[in-house]
Order: C-alpha cells, then sequence, then structure tokens
C-alpha cells in the first residue's frame, strides 16, 4: 500500500473537511477574539488506551489553514500503544491556525485511531493461529486508504482497495448465473481478466467448494460457516494453493475459534464500519 498521506486524495479530503467547517467565511471565534500575532503552544495526547493513527496528519491541516505557520513535532507515531496521558505530538505556532485547525486534525485522527486500535485487538486474538484478519470495503467514503492504512498499522491485512483491482464474486453477481452457480462465474472471471489477477469468489455451501478450485478461483469466501463447516472446508482444500476466508457475524467472541479452524483469512467489517474513536486531547498555553 502507498504512503496514504501522500496521495493526492488526502489533500482533498482535508480541504473538503476545512471547506465543510468553513464555509469560505472565517472562524468567527477566532477572528473575534484571538490576535492575529498570538502564538499557543499545544500538546495532543491520549485519553484512553489505544493504538494511535494519523499522526502526520495535524501538520497536513495546519499546512492546509496557513502554510508555513506551524512546527509540529511527533512525538508518538503511526501503530504506537497509548495509554490516558501519553503525548502524541506537539505543537507550537499560529494561534489563529492551531485553533482553526484543531477539529478537523482530531476527527481524522481519532478515527483512524480507533480503527488501529480495534484491529489490533482482533490481531492479538488470532495470535499463533494461521490466520490473518482482513478489512473490507466497507469504509467512510472518502476515507477508504486512511482507513485501509490504520487496519495495516493495527496488525490486519488490506483486503483489495476497490473494484478495480481484483475480482470478488459475491451472491449477487452469481444470482445471474442461473442454475450454473458460483463456478460459473469464476470461469467467465477468469476467461476475461486472464491468468494473474487474482479471482475470489464467495460461496455459501460446501458443495460449491471443490467445483470453484477446479475452476480455477485463487481464494474462496466461506460466508457465515460455523467452526465445524470451516474445518471441513481446510480439509476439503488440503494443500492446494487456494486461500480459505471467512466472513460474516464474526465477532471478538468467537474470533479465535474461526482461526483455530485453519482458515488463512478472517475478514471483519467492523474494523472500519463499526469504529468507536479513541479520545484525544488537545491543550493549548500561550507560547513564551
Amino acid at each position: 500500500m502507498s504512503n496514504p498521506y501522500a496521495d493526492p486524495s488526502t489533500d482533498t479530503l482535508i480541504r473538503r473537511a476545512l471547506e465543510e467547517d468553513l464555509a469560505g467565511a472565517d472562524d468567527l471565534t477566532v477572528a473575534s477574539c484571538v490576535p492575529a500575532d498570538g502564538r499557543l503552544d499545544a500538546v495532543l495526547s491520549a485519553k484512553a488506551a489505544g493504538v494511535v493513527c494519523g499522526v502526520p496528519l495535524f501538520a497536513q491541516v495546519c499546512e492546509a489553514v496557513a502554510p508555513g505557520t506551524v512546527q509540529v513535532e511527533a512525538v508518538a507515531a503511526d501503530g504506537d500503544a497509548v495509554t490516558p496521558g501519553t503525548v502524541v505530538l506537539r505543537a507550537t505556532g499560529s494561534a489563529r491556525t492551531i485553533l482553526i485547525a484543531e477539529r478537523t486534525a482530531l476527527n481524522l485522527m481519532q478515527r483512524l485511531s480507533g480503527s488501529a486500535s480495534v484491529t489490533r485487538r482482533y490481531a492479538d486474538t488470532v495470535a499463533g493461529t494461521t490466520a490473518k484478519v482482513l478489512d473490507t470495503r466497507k469504509t467512510t467514503p472518502g476515507l477508504r486508504l486512511l482507513e485501509k492504512h490504520a487496519v495495516a498499522v493495527g496488525g490486519g491485512v488490506n483486503h483489495r482497495m476497490g473494484l478495480y483491482d481484483q475480482v470478488l464474486i459475491k451472491e449477487n453477481h452469481i444470482a445471474l448465473m442461473g442454475a450454473s452457480g458460483p463456478a460459473e462465474a469464476v470461469r467467465r472471471c477468469r476467461a476475461a481478466v486472464g491468468p494473474d489477477k487474482i479471482v475470489q469468489v464467495e460461496i455459501e455451501h460446501l458443495a460449491d467448494l471443490e467445483p470453484v478450485i477446479e475452476a480455477s478461483a485463487n481464494m474462496v469466501l466461506l460466508d457465515n460457516m460455523g467452526p465445524d463447516l470451516l474445518r471441513e472446508a481446510v480439509a476439503i482444500r488440503g494443500d492446494r494453493a487456494v486461500l480459505l476466508e471467512a466472513s460474516g457475524g464474526i465477532t471478538m467472541d468467537t474470533l479465535r475459534a474461526v482461526a483455530e479452524t485453519g482458515v488463512d483469512r478472517i475478514s471483519v467489517g467492523a474494523l472500519t464500519h463499526s469504529v468507536i474513536a479513541l479520545d484525544l486531547s488537545l491543550r493549548c498555553t500561550v507560547a513564551g
């Protein structure tokens, strides 16, 4: 995965977030009571335990507000574990810039840190098994690169980035195959994309596993199957170079049992779609 902070989409996201807050006008509070030459020293720290992510965004948001007016020193890095009181970064410079940038920067950092934190808990739970925890495309529109980065720094693995980089045949695609089922969808996709693209297919019944493997699927998504069926799927796959992925309704309570079946991958939408933001706090003092 490329550096999400250097991607043009991140700059666009920051600009849009600031436009949402400012609507092309001034911050009325700052314009009314903050001197143009006022300067602040700021400390951003964690108020809860978790994994921090999005640290570079604070400086990027400040730069978008007013280039060159705030200096930021990162104390923690993406992927670092934090506890209440851990200092994440320090900043000094224009009071107006810091105060305008604060909420946009913290909104992004807290959400990304929430994803990184929950991913770390899932990754720790499957430690010692062969399974890896993966994200999905259930991301916040406009935040996909950053949210998938958060999953990666939390110890998870990224699934496909979008519709463009991998075939994933789901039940609604298979519905168009009639009686031919998922194996026919695999055959059509393989013929269309050639031998080098990854083709993954979702199945709901173990009877479809052997046919989709024979049709040259690289990965098979085992949808809403319990541990017994997952173990049976692993046995059917044997030593063939086909990855098996469990998905559907998997929670922290069931995760370890799923991982111990021998599947290679476990995809969890909650890593990005049901995130509780990590509480971060910015405290400022007048710069000396």
